[in-house]
């Protein structure tokens, strides 16, 4: 299976200015062979919305959602917006879309509210980490800070996922200097590496670009293969397109070769986080 990561600077606010942009992406996606393409967070709506959450919001049933649905007849999306749900109740969420359905939601489950960050002010947290199934394998999403977080990643590998589908909007923080490299993105590096080798999975991760509010956001999205290795990577901070090949054989040999999920123990793991909350919360007096 051929995926691409559609590293786009969505315009702030404007959904059918952003939603002409995932059909552009996505006709040349499917043009240069891909059956998914991989969007980044809020690629929708733009990332700093703030008191805007609300004019933005769609529900799941909603026209644009529709055309959304339309558009994966054409290849499998991973599209980021902010949903609607009862009670005015509005997710950092992104939906696997493939052949006019919508297969699975995620909602951004650790919202950050430090620093340049204020999405707890505006967003509701997920409460579920869910993997599901697709014609490509078995998947599982995060929205950004959930994957810099471990216990998510872990949940959905306890869930025997094939992928693990990431979607970011990454600003650039601590520039290194010499290869004009950020941390943040040393740091992704880093994680995607971990995860792909440690779980026998392939990791695709999508990042914006473009200033939005005075933040930069990095690009530089990733792919890497089940044994650690670095499939594909965009440019830093321009917009691009970069295909990759996900070879399911390649899961197969990673996971006989390194068989540290075959060996994890999440039963053991289970109990152990029980006994350390129980203790944690006990007086400390």
């Amino acid at each position: 299976m051929k995926a691409a990561l559609a590293q786009i600077f969505p315009r702030l606010a404007d959904v059918p200015a952003n939603l002409a942009l995932h059909e552009r992406s996505v006709n040349q996606a499917v043009a240069g062979g891909a059956e998914l393409v991989v969007f980044p967070e809020l690629s929708l709506t733009g990332y700093g919305l703030m008191e805007s959450v609300p004019d933005v919001a769609i529900q799941l049933d909603s026209p644009t959602m529709r055309d959304l649905r339309q558009l994966s007849r054409a290849a499998a999306i991973v599209v980021g917006f902010v949903e609607e749900a009862p009670g005015a109740r509005f997710y950092n969420s992104a939906a696997f879309v493939d052949r006019g359905e919508i297969v699975h939601v995620h909602r951004k489950v650790h919202l950050p509210t430090h620093g340049l960050f204020d999405e707890g002010r505006h967003f509701a947290a997920g409460d579920r980490i869910r993997a599901f199934d697709t014609r490509f394998g078995r998947a599982g999403m995060l929205i950004c800070r959930d994957f810099w977080h471990l216990g998510p990643a872990y949940v959905l590998a306890a869930q025997q996922i094939d992928l693990l589908l990431v979607s970011s909007a990454s600003p650039g923080r601590g520039a290194t200097g010499g290869d004009g490299r950020f941390q943040s993105t040393a740091s992704v590096d880093l994680l995607g590496d971990v995860y792909s080798r440690s779980f026998g999975v392939h990791v695709l991760h999508a990042n914006r670009v473009g200033c939005e509010e005075g933040v930069t956001f990095t690009g530089a999205s990733e792919a890497f293969g089940p044994a650690g290795n670095r499939l594909a990577r965009a440019r830093d901070l321009d917009e691009d397109l970069v295909f990759v090949d996900v070879d399911p054989d390649a899961r197969r040999t990673a996971r006989i070769h390194m068989p540290f999920q075959r060996d994890e123990r999440p039963h053991l793991i289970l109990r152990e986080l029980q006994r350390a909350l129980a203790e944690r919360t006990q007086p400390g007096y």
